[in-house]
């Protein structure tokens, strides 16, 4: 696919990707996903996403060439590629911060490299497409088990793992409360694996019926449209003695809606990092001493979030990108044993060519759409 501006992508012939560096790898791509973070730059929220971009950032394939330091691969092996473009040297990844390497994206002084995420996360290709380059294929790609569901693979990219990482930051101990701020797959997946943790409520709060309804019976939990409850802080306040939530999830980020300032700033004007209403009813909803888990992404700016709460609650904030090939073990090994199941998030699976139609199904929540998974035309023939 091919980004023409915001709202615009098409389809488009593009040179084939070559060996750039010894530890590249090109990878035939077998499955993409649309992700809730492709729309923010769909949208046009993220800075320097240039014309002629190709998104994608959630990705399987076989291995179909190896520069000449590739050791840890071979043509034909299917893997898993996670987000996070990492060197695995640095003092960050050493650190297992993999989202975070200082070699894969150096201009910027936070986020390390992601495929497909504009020029503020390194300007890499992603893998909305037939082939996509995997830089240092030594340490990211994770060959998939034998008899594992490429659309489980595909959701241990990105999906899988950030809801699971959302859900350890929050620091989950048994029988906790934990709210959930957002019903698209980030924040499904993330309530599904707090029970992982040992919570014992889970809360999911979004504006969408459809999806709360989907969150209920994926993850099994209560789900609430904050459009009917009235104010979603004192909502929650109730619900939980007046003391507030352990843990508060927020896994909408910068186009979150629920608040006409919020809206008008961050959205409309971008006068600053995208609307911050999920975390502002984050930190306003969870109790004295809880944590603020966020893996909504923001832009590398300002908000307006209400930092004195944040200080006189003494509230613990921790957020990151998933550290994908951190998390990949245990992960597939809760897909092995059943304890998740991936692939039940799917709803839509669009050939690749209809990538224009699948993005406007996907941000405009037609269909009852979920999660897409985008096929290639080189896997179907």
């Amino acid at each position: 696919m091919n980004y023409r501006g915001p709202f615009r992508v098409r389809i488009d012939e593009k040179p084939h990707p070559k060996i750039e560096h010894p530890e590249d790898a090109i990878v035939k791509v077998l499955r993409s996903c649309i992700c809730g973070s492709d729309l923010h730059i769909y949208h046009g929220m993220v800075p320097d996403t240039r014309v002629g971009t190709t998104f994608g950032h959630e990705f399987v394939g076989v291995v179909e060439e190896i520069g000449p330091e590739v050791t840890k691969l071979k043509v034909g092996d299917k893997v898993i590629v996670p987000f996070n473009i990492s060197c695995g040297k640095c003092a960050f990844c050493k650190q297992e911060l993999y989202g975070n390497c200082h070699e894969s994206n150096p201009q910027a002084t936070a986020v390390g490299g992601i495929f497909g995420y504009s020029h503020t996360a390194g300007g890499f290709d992603g893998g909305q497409a037939e082939y996509a380059r995997v830089p240092y294929a030594n340490v990211g790609p994770t060959i998939i088990p034998e008899g594992m569901d490429l659309d489980d693979a595909v959701l241990l990219t990105d999906v899988v793992p950030t809801g699971y990482q959302a859900a350890e930051m929050g620091g989950i101990k048994l029988g906790d409360t934990v709210v959930v701020f957002g019903a698209g797959p980030i924040g499904i997946m993330a309530a599904k694996c707090a029970w992982l943790f040992g919570a014992g409520r889970v809360i999911v709060i979004d504006n969408v019926n459809y999806r709360l309804e989907f969150a209920k019976n994926y993850s099994q939990c209560e789900a609430y449209n904050y459009e009917e409850i009235g104010d979603p802080v004192e909502f929650l306040k109730k619900a939980t003695d007046w003391l507030g939530a352990d843990v508060c999830i927020d896994a909408v980020g910068c186009e979150a809606g629920g608040q006409g300032m919020q809206t008008i700033t961050g959205r409309k004007l971008m006068l600053q990092a995208g609307s911050a209403t999920a975390l502002q009813w984050a930190i306003n909803s969870v109790k004295k001493g809880g944590i603020v888990s966020i893996v909504g992404v923001y832009g590398p700016t300002g908000n307006l979030v209400p930092i004195g709460n944040v200080v006189n609650k003494g509230i613990t904030i921790r957020a990151n990108q998933a550290s994908v090939k951190r998390l990949l073990p245990r992960l597939i090994e809760h897909v092995q044993a059943g304890r998740l199941n991936p692939k039940g998030i799917i709803t839509h699976r669009i050939p690749l060519e209809n990538v224009a139609e699948a993005y406007r199904i996907f941000s405009d929540k037609l269909d009852n759409c979920i999660k897409t998974v985008l096929i290639p035309p080189t896997v179907r023939t």
